[in-house]
């Protein structure tokens, strides 16, 4: 069972997100753990203040090092090995291949999610690594947090009902996923694409590559490595360059 714990100052905010869908099944199947640490409750003081004024002035409060050093005190006496992650706009950009190396390690990973004009430096001594989940900036932590638990998650077996589900998906390859299309056939003058229909597996699986070549090409170009490519890759992305230029007369 994968082990995942949250440090934060609102917990209902996980435990809200928790109560449905996958993650809420695999939790009550005992395939995901997930337990929340409010971190007020590791304040000595009768207000249970979390942050404080930055030395040297300027916006904002920062939050104090001393709750979080108490709760990582707390949760080191249980012996679990544990990897930390500060979530911060500063941090490594999250990805695909991160979630896929947490998801196989058997280690506990330990969510610190910051609030205000963030933590005070001395926190970072206790993390291993620090996360962004992209180049903005959010009001708190939490949301990372979850990001993080959720495409992880769903990498561990038994999570998802299909685990071709999460081979099958954008960023797994390295490319975005293909279109996707269920019933009716056609809706409004719109047509799902003749070979869905057709029943030849190989035309099928040809033509779904070809559309996540085409769709990162355009959307995320780079995404689009060497190293991923196969030489029947490089074929149908002459074949998209083909078509794009109107050359391309099929076969």
């Amino acid at each position: 069972m994968k082990r995942f714990e949250v440090i934060t100052i609102f917990p209902n905010i996980i435990h809200a997100y928790l109560s449905e869908g996958v993650l809420s099944r695999a939790l009550k199947r005992g395939v995901i753990e997930v337990e929340v640490f409010n971190l007020r409750d590791y304040t000595t003081d009768r207000h249970r203040q979390v942050d404080d004024y930055p030395y040297g002035g300027g916006p904002g409060m920062v939050m104090k090092p001393e709750p979080f050093f108490r709760a990582m005190d707390y949760l080191s006496k249980d012996g679990i090995k544990r990897h930390v992650v500060l979530l911060s706009p500063s941090g490594r950009l999250f990805t695909q291949a991160m979630a896929r190396r947490y998801a196989e390690s058997s280690t506990c990973l330990t969510l610190i999610a910051g609030r205000y004009e963030g933590v005070d430096e001395r926190v970072k001594r206790l993390v291993d690594e620090e996360i962004s989940i992209g180049d903005y900036v959010l009001t708190g932590g939490e949301l990372p947090a979850l990001v993080i638990i959720d495409a992880t998650a769903r990498l561990i077996p038994g999570v998802l009902g299909d685990r071709a589900s999460a081979e099958d998906e954008s960023f797994s390859d390295g490319l975005l996923e293909y279109p996707q299309y269920t019933r009716p056939a056609e809706y409004r003058g719109l047509r799902v694409p003749e070979v869905l229909l057709s029943g030849d597996h190989e035309a099928v699986k040809r033509w779904r590559r070809k559309e996540a070549l085409r769709k990162t090409i355009k959307q995320r170009p780079e995404l689009l490595r060497e190293d991923i490519l196969s030489e029947e890759d490089r074929q149908i992305l002459r074949e998209i360059k083909e078509e794009e230029n109107g050359l391309y007369k099929g076969g």
